[in-house]
């Protein structure tokens, strides 16, 4: 299971994107898990960076199932805060801490961001690779 942040998921969108093909060969919807987080900050990047149709496409593709969507559960929240604290000088926010608890509780093989100083900085519980950098791994 692979755990999407946001770049992720904006550069899948994104056909222009230098990051598209690789997280394009990478994505299965079966094995790719979008925390609920990510949900917000996607519609709005998605709105003002590729326009209403891109982001009326992105929400039809969530209601119809395109991608597998983690609701979560309180203790994501808590462990997010958790992180956020010990990690306070990367200044990282709740969508990133959300990723992070949910990979951890998930057992994922991998989160897909493209914030590796976020991502690459903070020491998990459990090894992820991270996509795209650690495609080749």
């Amino acid at each position: 299971m692979i755990i999407a942040d946001t770049g992720a998921i904006l550069a899948l969108i994104d056909a222009d994107d230098k990051h598209h093909a690789v997280l394009s060969r990478a994505f299965e919807p079966d094995q790719w898990m979008i925390p609920w987080a990510v949900l917000p900050e996607v519609d709005y990047l998605v709105a003002t960076h590729l326009g209403a149709r891109t982001q009326e496409a992105f929400l039809s593709d969530v209601a119809d199932g395109a991608f597998s969507i983690e609701w979560g559960r309180e203790e994501d929240v808590q462990r997010a805060r958790d992180l956020c604290l010990k990690y306070r000088t990367l200044r990282m926010g709740l969508v990133d801490g959300v990723v992070m608890a949910v990979a951890e509780r998930l057992k994922a093989e991998a989160i897909a961001t493209l914030d590796v100083r976020h991502f690459g900085a903070v020491k998990l519980r459990l090894p992820f690779r991270l996509l795209p950098r650690d495609a080749a791994r």
